[in-house]
């Protein structure tokens, strides 16, 4: 089931530039660091941010993550099922698109920032109800997604919460 020097434990360089899909599932690369992979794909949207935000709207960027959502569907399930593990740890671009979105919610300064990363990774680790049943119950691409947007979704909540008390 495996080609191109995949296999489920450990993609290559060659895999993940085989196709398309394989690229983007693996955010072009990232998801080959060896350790904590997941949240390297996170720190890929601290970039992607700086590039969009300056350049896009609110509604350009809130398109631009659609597509990415829905682009990184299609990459995750058909690079899952090439490497016959429907959510491979090295698939980062669910954890940058959603990352990226809780982005575009959170405040430019560097704290506010700082604590949205800390929240999403520690959301995304430990998934939390319903986290945890999503990742376990959606076995294909739209589902490797779904999951992080919950986990970014419970991190904005946190730093509204935040928002809130300290104002």
């Amino acid at each position: 089931m495996t080609t191109s020097g995949a296999s489920p434990g450990r993609p290559t360089f060659r895999f993940v530039f085989s196709h398309p899909a394989h690229c983007i599932a693996f955010g072009f690369g990232v998801g080959l660091i060896p350790f904590a992979p997941g949240t390297f794909g996170t720190l890929l949207a601290f970039p992607i941010h700086a590039w969009l935000a300056p350049r896009l709207g609110p509604q350009g960027f809130l398109l631009v993550l659609i597509a990415m959502l829905a682009i990184g569907a299609w990459a995750c399930e058909v690079a899952g099922k090439r490497l016959g593990a429907h959510d491979h740890g090295g698939m980062v671009w669910d954890e940058t698109t959603a990352f990226l979105a809780l982005l575009f919610l959170t405040p430019v300064q560097t704290a506010w920032q700082a604590f949205a990363f800390l929240l999403f990774r520690l959301f995304d680790i430990f998934k939390p109800a319903p986290i945890r049943h999503f990742d376990r119950n959606i076995r294909n691409g739209a589902g490797v997604m779904f999951d992080d947007l919950i986990a970014a979704f419970y991190a904005a909540l946190c730093l509204a919460a935040w928002k809130f008390i300290a104002a």
